[in-house]
């Protein structure tokens, strides 16, 4: 990697939000670690290469411990270390939680939550020794509001939110900044994945990934603490949510994740 450029860190980057946080990166000549559990992490990587920017393809299960100990290895193995890191994968599952099942739910929160802390423990000590460094994590618009139908996958991103405010508070007097964002719905492979396809959430409209990481992206350089992105709706939902009671945003959920053509019950 070139010594003279900065390092950035960058997780579920296949595609989608991630691998477009990483294309903006590269056009501010940062030198990329990109890292995602599926083989196409490698052609996303050939993708992101010209001139002057170096590219390193990390294909690594960030639900187990061994794995974020291996991305982390492998990001710093030429001694050194990123100044940015944007922790973006996540994983989502649909349905009523009597249903689904537990290996499903307990994917989310090893991939979720505790990827997530255990890649930021070794991300921030760095940093701090450092005194500088920037934190973007991808959060949702989907931590302001419990999820009825994605109940697991909701309260993980809540974490995530929760663990990025107190971060921010924590680091500000070690030179790292640290920023949210909380998208709404995506045109990603998300709601496939999550088998949501079929629901009003599903086949309703969707920002695209580009906007989405640009916005997320210069939030983080500017030092905010978070951005809704991308479009005005989504916008416009995150401060709506910060005055709605949560019994009413969970029925409005519960109604927005259920298949299409099926009654509420």
């Amino acid at each position: 990697m070139t010594e003279s450029r900065p390092l950035a860190l960058v997780t579920g980057a296949s595609s989608g939000i991630g691998l477009e946080i990483a294309k903006q990166l590269r056009s501010r000549d940062y030198d990329l670690v990109i890292a995602a559990e599926d083989a196409t992490i490698t052609a996303a990587a050939d993708s992101l290469r010209h001139t002057g920017t170096e590219v390193r393809a990390v294909q690594v299960d960030l639900r187990t411990a061994a794995g974020v100990e291996r991305l982390y290895a492998s990001a710093t193995e030429d001694g050194r270390r990123p100044e940015v890191a944007a922790l973006n994968a996540g994983v989502g599952r649909g349905g009523l939680f009597t249903e689904t099942e537990l290996a499903d739910e307990l994917d989310i929160v090893d991939l979720n939550v505790r990827s997530t802390v255990h890649l930021t423990k070794l991300i921030t000590r760095d940093m701090a020794e450092r005194g500088s460094g920037r934190l973007l994590f991808t959060s949702s618009l989907a931590a302001t509001m419990p999820g009825p139908r994605q109940a697991v996958y909701n309260a993980s991103k809540s974490f995530v939110q929760s663990f990025a405010e107190a971060l921010r508070e924590e680091l500000r007097d070690n030179g790292i900044t640290v920023t949210a964002l909380l998208p709404g719905p995506t045109d990603t492979d998300f709601f496939r994945r999550a088998k949501m396809v079929a629901t009003r959430m599903g086949q309703g409209p969707k920002d695209d990934p580009a906007d989405v990481a640009r916005q997320g992206v210069e939030a983080m350089l500017n030092g905010d603490r978070k951005v809704f992105a991308a479009s005005l709706a989504v916008k416009a939902a995150g401060l709506v949510n910060s005055a709605v009671p949560d019994p009413i945003k969970a029925k409005l959920h519960r109604v927005m994740a259920m298949p299409t053509g099926k009654g509420i019950g």
